[in-house]
């Protein structure tokens, strides 16, 4: 861990102006919060609140139902913050006021426990109570940054009063720490938003015992890996169990790492961190490779049609490397952040804004998919679904996704000492406080289609920018004025200090080539393929836009500087790739002798975040080499 000590800048003092992610939340907002509150609306989520659900009525409630109300609630808050509105407004309201009634007088608060079975609270390890709680935490401090309203807070803050006395004080509970981590992360930032000593010591009651308990190993699960209790927090080394579980509590141990200075928790993160992004991870930042219990699995195991890759791991990621750009300035953190973001996460909606995957394979096959759906139940391999669907049984990642799209400014800006970082690139225009006064800085950017980054001081002011330089890139250019400025660059960021005028214009000028990629020979999957990106973005290639070509014969060949044009799809404007490759005939003999001729094609390829958007089709990400 470096010796700098980086100070996030949020959302709140961000504002989004222009360019890819003013697009992503005008959508958001005009649609996508509407459309996951009217699914819950549909399905029970918000009824449940009522408590009133008897046996033989519809809807029953879920145990982790609270936990996709709380994730709406944070992610209309971030957009109330942004621009009020009564509708909205009134709406929240309405659900903290169902929570206020029904909350019990010691301060417990679910739905599910509180209907449907009151005897079993805090009884069953595995049943999600304190991974509500702690969406609900997050939603509260949300709300009343957006609003000024606390009577969320207040509720949340009764409610971790009583978790605090059963589970650190008291062990009443049947087990010690959460089955599903999310309250660790929730109680640091409970605690930086109220400075309230308690929520501190919660929660690193809860990542400190994890994997000390007897009374967690012998309870209900066998598996403890898959809830990251096999061993202590500071004896893992490799990233195991259930990913959304396994990053969040790594959430919650840079958190830790951070607010105590430990040295050696930050050691143990950036362990975890290597293991994921060089032996777990998929070149469109997607972790966790199987259905079977949505986990890791081993090194280098990362197959393509059956790729897992749940959207709200993605986002776990994203939130891990945000925290760990906090503890040590490295572009690492960045180059991972931004690959998760802008391929598996974008990749988890619909361009439309109301359809979502769970899963976001690397390859699709239809014929396959068919077959595999025609199979009696039982006989059926598990295959990610080829068309996006408005709500899940388990519909954790909708709501994830607005509240991320919602707070997308989080991952622009940190400060450390009289240095600001910029790790992410978008339109935006924000304040920062740095030793010598308040920065007002304004990026304009095409980013991430674009490679030039213009950020022009608003202020003057003596102080450092330090810009995040992505591997990706080969070549760059940086300017002060038009003019070429000198840059130290340490770990992939480029550090320029200077004393600032008001109407300084900084530009960053990157290299956006089409760049081709091999994986290490281990990945089975992939060895011998090649996959192709531009900028952050992965790109892939769908069968409707290359009709006369099986997709996985295709053999690209690599170097090319391939063409690149702007296409409307689905009412957004897109990147689409043309390069030159090769093809076999088509052959009516199952077998062949080798040595035919190939025949030159053009590949065209996407986005791989907009695949699927307008029929179920073949999509292919790696390709042979010629």
């Amino acid at each position: 861990m470096g010796e700098e000590r980086r100070e996030r800048i949020s959302c709140r003092n961000v504002d989004i102006t222009g360019g890819f992610w003013q697009e992503k939340q005008k959508l958001f907002r005009e649609v996508t919060v509407d459309a996951v509150y009217d699914r819950f609306e549909e399905t029970g989520r918000f009824e449940a609140l009522n408590c009133a659900w008897k046996e033989g009525m519809p809807n029953r409630p879920h145990i982790f139902w609270d936990s996709d109300v709380a994730k709406w609630i944070e992610g209309a808050a971030y957009f109330l913050l942004k621009q009020r509105d009564e509708e909205l407004e009134a709406r929240v309201d309405e659900l903290i006021d169902r929570m206020e009634k029904h909350q019990w007088e010691d301060g417990y608060l679910n739905s599910y426990f509180t209907t449907v079975e009151p005897e079993e609270r805090f009884q069953r390890r595995t049943d999600h109570e304190l991974y509500c709680a702690g969406h609900l935490a997050e939603a509260a401090v949300a709300y009343a940054q957006a609003t000024g309203k606390r009577k969320l807070l207040e509720i949340v803050e009764k409610y971790m009063a009583l978790i605090d006395r059963v589970f650190r004080q008291e062990h009443s509970a049947a087990f010690d720490t959460p089955g599903h981590e999310e309250i660790e992360l929730a109680l640091y930032r409970l605690y930086e938003y109220t400075g309230k000593e308690c929520y501190r010591r919660l929660a690193e009651y809860f990542v400190d015992t994890r994997g000390t308990s007897s009374r967690d190993e012998t309870y209900d699960f066998t598996d403890q890996e898959h809830m990251q209790s096999h061993l202590p927090v500071r004896q893992q080394k490799t990233a195991e169990g259930h990913s959304v579980r396994a990053l969040y509590l790594y959430c919650a141990m840079a958190d830790q790492a951070r607010i105590d200075k430990d040295g050696e928790m930050a050691r143990v993160c950036e362990t975890l961190f290597e293991n994921i992004t060089r032996k777990r991870m998929y070149i469109t930042g997607g972790v966790g490779s199987t259905h079977r219990g949505e986990s890791f699995t081993f090194d280098y195991d990362l197959p393509e049609y059956t790729a897992y890759n749940e959207t709200c791991a993605s986002i776990a990621l994203a939130m891990f490397c945000r925290r760990m750009w906090l503890l040590e300035a490295d572009g690492k953190y960045a180059d991972c952040a931004e690959r998760a973001i802008y391929n598996t996460v974008l990749s988890g909606v619909s361009l439309s804004g109301d359809r979502f995957f769970y899963e976001n394979p690397l390859a699709a096959d239809p014929a396959r998919n068919a077959f595999n759906a025609s199979r009696a139940k039982g006989l059926q391999e598990h295959l990610p679904i080829l068309s996006r669907v408005k709500v899940f049984d388990c519909s954790c990642c909708p709501p994830n996704l607005l509240r991320f799209v919602g707070s997308i400014a989080d991952y622009m800006y940190s400060v450390s000492g009289n240095t600001i970082y910029a790790h992410c690139y978008m339109d935006a225009e924000g304040e920062i406080e740095v030793p010598g006064g308040r920065m007002k800085l304004k990026q304009e950017t095409g980013y991430p289609y674009d490679g030039k980054i213009r950020i022009l001081t608003e202020t003057e002011g003596a102080c450092e920018i330090a810009l995040h330089l992505p591997s990706w890139s080969g070549q760059w250019k940086l300017t002060i004025n038009g003019k070429e400025a000198e840059a130290a660059l340490r770990k992939g960021y480029l550090y320029v200090r200077r004393e600032w005028k008001c109407g300084d214009c900084l530009e960053l000028e990157l290299d956006m080539g089409i760049r081709f990629w091999e994986s290490n020979p281990r990945v089975i999957d992939t060895s011998g393929r090649i996959a192709v990106t531009r900028g952050p973005l992965v790109f892939c290639a769908e069968g409707i836009d290359n009709e006369d070509l099986l997709l996985r014969d295709v053999r690209i060949k690599p170097m090319q500087e391939g063409k690149i044009c702007f296409r409307q799809m689905e009412g957004t404007t897109l990147p689409v790739l043309e390069l030159d490759a090769e093809a076999r005939e088509e052959e009516a003999d199952l077998y062949v002798k080798p040595g035919k001729s190939l025949r030159n094609v053009k590949l065209h390829l996407i986005p791989y975040f907009a695949w699927a958007n307008r029929q179920v089709t073949s999509m292919n990400t790696w390709f042979l080499e010629e």
